[in-house]
């Protein structure tokens, strides 16, 4: 059946709507984007508009040239689309513009931003249908689902979206979460906790909807050899430097760690909002020898600076389930993370890293004592071990696999959907 499903949709293009793409922090999409590909689908990228970050990976540097920007069409096209749908099909329009008020009303972002997602749905419907695309899947469950859920208001083809979190469920009201999956085709959770938290926000009859399609880890990391681990005790954070990774705590733990005469040296790979706070906290603490701001990095300059150290620490407050410890424990380095949403269903304490209560200096400090303190050849262990679990649950085809059953039976190909371990068999 899921041959069925797969000859189905090679025949077809499925679209992709993301907020902004291509962009650092989404290289799990362009993943699954190109998994899917690998498995014979089509998939027409649509943002809605572009970053304003640098493309640091030369396969996003490609991403950008195959993607199509709603935005980038300009006012005079997208204001000609919609008077030309709403002339077309009045009864559609006024539908999908009451939706929209509906749902801007209880929004934060207010009726005037979304009578202009109302505009980009349609333009969207206009070009999914010049493309020939039948579904359209957007990722996060913000703007885009909103857009997507419009154009199918529009006449436009099915809908399905990715809920990551936090943002998703801190703002579920005021989102419409509820309309959004009432009205798509099914929802994907990219955890167990996220299954839940999107459970608490649509109805009971809705619930057979929500499927559970982790992000994935492709072959650069679980494919190439594996480096040794170093020499000392280097250790490695990975993300945009904001409140919700929690790094201007683990930078006071560093600093507990330098007053105990600990010696270990900690590189933080990421920018944002906090870079200058970081800084001057980092030079306040006297750890301008022990801590390092990298910045932005592609993908190959992560991988490599992952065999570079012995673990990687991840303090968030707020998580879906960061994909850098994927990339972690595909290259056999053990994580420290904190218990926040989907993270201790990867991160098992014991097994493949440790994890300690979100927010708190000192069990942060303790968590960091534990990664010096563990012989070599326990980290080696552990780093192998979460390893194993990525390849189980994290593999991007074989979760491209899962993707194309739900989407065949979306598109009535009738075919029952697939588990990531019946997908791998």
């Amino acid at each position: 059946m899921l041959g069925k499903t797969c000859y189905f949709l090679c025949a077809m293009k499925v679209a992709y709507l993301i907020n902004q793409y291509p962009k650092i922090s989404h290289a799990f999409i362009r993943r699954e984007i190109m998994a899917l590909e690998r498995a014979g689908v089509t998939v027409v990228r649509f943002a809605i508009r572009k970053s304003g970050e640098p493309v640091a990976d030369a396969a996003d540097v490609q991403e950008a040239s195959k993607t199509i920007v709603l935005l980038d069409a300009g006012w005079a096209r997208l204001l000609h689309a919609t008077v030309a749908l709403a002339l077309r099909h009045p009864v559609r329009f006024v539908r999908a513009a009451a939706l929209t008020v509906a749902v801007g009303y209880r929004s934060s972002r207010g009726l005037i931003r979304h009578l202009a997602y109302l505009v980009e749905a349609c333009l969207l419907k206009r070009w999914v249908a010049r493309e020939g695309t039948r579904h359209v899947h957007a990722h996060f469950g913000t703007n885009p689902a909103l857009v997507a859920m419009l154009c199918r208001e529009l006449g436009g083809p099915t809908y399905s979206f990715t809920a990551h979190g936090p943002e998703e469920f801190d703002n579920a009201t005021m989102l419409g979460l509820r309309e959004k999956i009432s009205r798509s085709a099914f929802v994907v959770a990219i955890t167990n906790y996220a299954r839940s938290q999107l459970f608490r926000h649509c109805a009971l009859g809705d619930w057979p909807k929500v499927k559970v399609v982790r992000c994935g880890v492709d072959e650069p990391f679980l494919g190439t050899e594996l480096a040794p681990l170093p020499e000392g005790s280097r250790l490695l954070s990975i993300g945009r430097l904001c409140e919700q990774k929690g790094q201007l705590l683990l930078v006071e733990a560093a600093s507990v760690l330098r007053r105990e005469g600990r010696a270990f040296d900690l590189a933080l790979i990421g920018d944002g909002e906090l870079r200058s706070d970081l800084e001057r906290l980092i030079a306040s603490r006297g750890l301008t020898e022990q801590v390092r701001l990298l910045g932005w990095a592609s993908s190959e300059v992560i991988r490599s600076a992952l065999d570079d150290s012995c673990a990687l620490i991840l303090p968030s407050f707020a998580e879906g389930l960061p994909v850098v410890i994927m990339e972690a424990f595909a290259r056999a380095r053990p994580v420290l993370s904190t218990f926040v949403a989907g993270i201790p269903e990867l991160v098992v304490p014991g097994r493949n890293g440790w994890l300690v209560p979100a927010g708190s200096v000192d069990d942060l400090a303790g968590g960091m004592r534990a990664i010096l303190d563990t012989p070599r050849e326990r980290l080696r262990e552990m780093g192998l071990h979460g390893r194993d679990d990525v390849k189980r649950w994290h593999d991007s085809d074989a979760l491209a696999r899962v993707l194309i059953s739900h989407f065949g039976t979306a598109l009535g190909a009738g075919a029952p959907a697939v588990s990531a371990d019946q997908a791998k068999e």
